[in-house]
C-alpha cells in the first residue's frame, strides 16, 4: 500500500488496516512454519506497511501536542 493511500485514512481506518495486517502477517508466519506458505514475498510487504503505519500513526500523535 503507497503512504499516499495511508495518509488519507482517517485514525480508525488505519488502526483498523493495522489489526488486519497484524493478522495476516501471523497467519502468514504460521503457514511459514508449516512450509505451506504460497506467496512469501506477502510477508516482507506486511511487515513494511506495518511499519508505515506505525510511522503515521506516530508522526499523526506528535503533530497534535
Amino acid at each position: 500500500m503507497k503512504v499516499r493511500e495511508l495518509r488519507e485514512l482517517t485514525d480508525d481506518e488505519l488502526r483498523v488496516r493495522m489489526d488486519q495486517a497484524r493478522r495476516e502477517l501471523f497467519n502468514l508466519r504460521m503457514q511459514k512454519s508449516t512450509a505451506q506458505v504460497e506467496k512469501p514475498s506477502r510477508i516482507r510487504e506486511l511487515r513494511r506497511d506495518t511499519a508505515r503505519m506505525m510511522t503515521i500513526r506516530t508522526e499523526r500523535k506528535r503533530g497534535a501536542k
